[in-house]
């Protein structure tokens, strides 16, 4: 089930249904033009691809939903948001546009779910890019103690009252504030990202989804990397605080044909720090034959 808004045949608003909640979307381009699926990362929503959205639309149907519980979506609380239910929600996103498969790009957490579903979905990918992502790993020892504390305390009866009280917007504000300062962040759309957090329905929401989130790799990820067989581009930000470069390289090395854009001085958001050289190595992943043609 969907509903649309009226629009150009450039840009227009969409909804669509996936497991009883409502998924935000926007379409960019001509409307019968191959799709390329956009997925963003944590905490940000489709507004983290506005540099690469108007480029890439030139000659696809570029789609940038704001995944469950992010951004314009619902953020319901009786759904299961683990890696497994994620992966399959995403089958299911896919379904709902009404698409038989797509080129696949994810950021980030949205990276670690493109990753998983071109490997277990292999027919329903004809390319892929993961950007700056755990993917078959997990995040620098920082990070992962933090990630890891967050779910422990969503998790626990006892701690879950106290976390419920934390300012997770501020902390994010702070976390984002040097891309703000370079001005690669407009504080608007930040805004977007965050502002949510700020109420006790959205920290509600917030520790429902840490609650099923896990940090120690995924083992069979890496196992079925070399059996992806579509195209694929590897893009990241080599001075990310969250995220190894080793990451990167090892995932360049063991997808067949896989392309590596290593961003020298370039941190985790690499589509805000370096929009230009994002773009252009997604551009020449779409250029890339499929194996079907």
């Amino acid at each position: 089930m969907s509903t649309q808004s009226p629009g150009t045949d450039r840009t227009r608003a969409r909804t669509v249904m996936v497991d009883g909640a409502r998924v935000a979307c926007r379409e960019y381009g001509p409307p019968d033009a191959e799709p390329v699926l956009l997925l963003h990362g944590y905490p940000a929503d489709h507004q983290c691809w506005r540099h690469q959205v108007r480029p890439l639309s030139r000659t696809h149907r570029v789609i940038t939903p704001d995944l469950l519980g992010w951004g314009g979506s619902d953020r319901p609380l009786h759904l299961s948001f683990d890696y497994d239910t994620e992966v399959a929600r995403l089958g299911r996103l896919v379904d709902a546009l009404e698409l038989e498969s797509v080129n696949l790009v994810g950021h980030d957490y949205g990276g670690f779910l493109a990753l998983g579903f071109a490997e277990t979905h292999p027919g329903r990918v004809r390319r892929l890019a993961v950007l700056n992502s755990r993917a078959h790993s997990t995040f620098t020892p920082r990070w992962y103690a933090v990630f890891s504390l967050l779910g422990v305390a969503a998790r626990t009866p006892v701690l879950r009252s106290a976390a419920l009280r934390v300012p997770y917007a501020a902390l994010h504000r702070r976390t984002f504030a040097p891309l703000v300062r370079a001005g690669h962040l407009d504080p608007g759309v930040l805004s977007g990202y965050v502002d949510w957090m700020d109420t006790r329905e959205g920290r509600r929401w917030l520790l429902h989804y840490f609650a099923d989130y896990r940090t120690p790799p995924r083992p069979e990820l890496r196992r079925r990397l070399a059996a992806v067989p579509c195209p694929t581009a590897v893009v990241w930000g080599r001075a990310d605080p969250y995220l190894s470069p080793s990451i990167a390289t090892e995932l360049a090395e063991a997808v067949p044909g896989a392309e590596l854009t290593m961003l020298e001085e370039a941190g985790h958001w690499v589509m805000d720090e370096r929009p230009a050289e994002v773009t252009t190595a997604l551009t020449r992943l779409l250029a890339r034959p499929t194996p079907n043609g």
